[in-house]
């Protein structure tokens, strides 16, 4: 079983629900530190936002960092959970591989969802979120670090 059929097993027997919370995880390549460059962090972040702006999310926080990106957001009506996703890493390779003249895939295939329950705190997810630099050890205030926002905070 090889690991892009491994990977799509993953999400085999879910689905996404409409309204719903998630926080999701997507991680580049071989975890190669792509957002270290500034344009291409920005780049996510932009993709993020777009997102948002064609209503298929409703972001509350995100961090783009080095070699990951976190992100909790409320699914809209539009797509589903997946396919979100596959936008944003989407807009993200054409923007990167544009600029580096690459064809290397940006991203691993797949992604890490987790489906916030009511009783968990949306707050608390969020404040793990954009703490995820100060724990990485690459800033020492959420202050210094400049990919990140939270409707919070």
């Amino acid at each position: 079983m090889g690991k892009a059929f491994h990977s799509r097993a993953l999400r085999l027997g879910r689905h996404s629900c409409a309204g719903n919370v998630y926080m999701v995880t997507v991680v580049t390549q071989h975890r190669r530190h792509v957002f270290s460059h500034f344009s291409y962090a920005r780049l996510a972040i932009q993709a993020i936002r777009d997102s948002d702006d064609y209503r298929f999310t409703d972001t509350y926080a995100y961090v783009v960092m080095p070699d990951h990106l976190h992100w909790l957001f409320q699914l809209g009506r539009k797509e589903g959970l997946s396919r979100v996703v596959q936008r944003v890493k989407a807009q993200v390779s054409r923007g990167v591989r544009a600029d580096a003249r690459v064809d290397e895939p940006v991203w691993q295939p797949g992604f890490h969802d987790h489906a916030m329950r009511t009783e968990e705190s949306l707050v608390g997810a969020a404040r793990y979120i954009v703490a995820n630099p100060l724990r990485a050890g690459i800033a020492r205030s959420v202050r210094e670090y400049p990919h990140w926002d939270c409707v919070w905070l």
